[in-house]
């Protein structure tokens, strides 16, 4: 991490202050995706989260899945898991390639995983279910974050986004969000950073 980049993140925190969200505890789910992922750690402070908030264990969604790590870990708090993404990468990943066959092998084991592939502009169009939990993990910019996080968030209990510390227009995504919607806003700064919206 340059200077530059360390600079940039600290004046976003000065500038787009969010309340902390302190855990009560932390507690490593039974099942794990044997994965590289920027999430880990975050399973951790899931449980807690769905605990505090007091958010139903039916379905969850997240936009933004990759390999599946982080589908992995919501599939050990709810019945229904569905996983939106492109499984192409994104101009702030490593990837660049089609790895939805990989992705869908990968969580193949865990029955209650739906792996759908979408852009979540096409995929917010038709669906008007209601979720318990969201996620929200898709190209760090802006708009886009703000526009899927906006479904996301009135369409479920709680959203989460990641990436609030490592990426000022994702943080500032997150309070616009919650300002807009009349909800509570936390933030998690570990492992990137995780903003909980509530």
């Amino acid at each position: 991490m340059g200077l530059r980049s360390i600079i940039r993140r600290a004046i976003a925190r000065k500038k787009y202050p969010i309340e902390t969200y302190v855990p009560a505890k932390l507690q490593m789910p039974e099942n794990i995706l044997e994965v590289s992922s920027s999430w880990k750690g975050l399973e951790q402070v899931i449980e807690d989260i769905l605990d505090r908030f007091e958010i139903g264990r039916e379905s969850c969604i997240e936009f933004g899945t990759e390999y599946g790590y982080s589908s992995v870990v919501f599939s050990n708090y709810f019945k229904h898991v569905k996983g939106i993404d492109l499984f192409t990468g994104d101009k702030h990943s490593r990837l660049k390639t089609d790895h939805f066959a990989e992705a869908k092998k990968s969580v193949a084991q865990y029955k209650n995983i739906e792996l759908i592939k979408s852009d979540y502009r096409d995929y917010i169009k038709q669906d008007n279910q209601q979720y318990d939990f969201a996620h929200v993990d898709i190209v760090h910019d802006y708009k886009e974050t703000y526009e899927c996080g906006l479904w996301a968030v009135k369409h479920s209990k709680c959203c989460i986004f990641h990436d609030t510390e490592s990426f000022p227009a994702v943080r500032r995504a997150v309070i616009d969000l919650a300002k807009d919607t009349g909800k509570q806003v936390y933030n998690y700064p570990y492992h990137y950073g995780l903003g909980i919206i509530v």
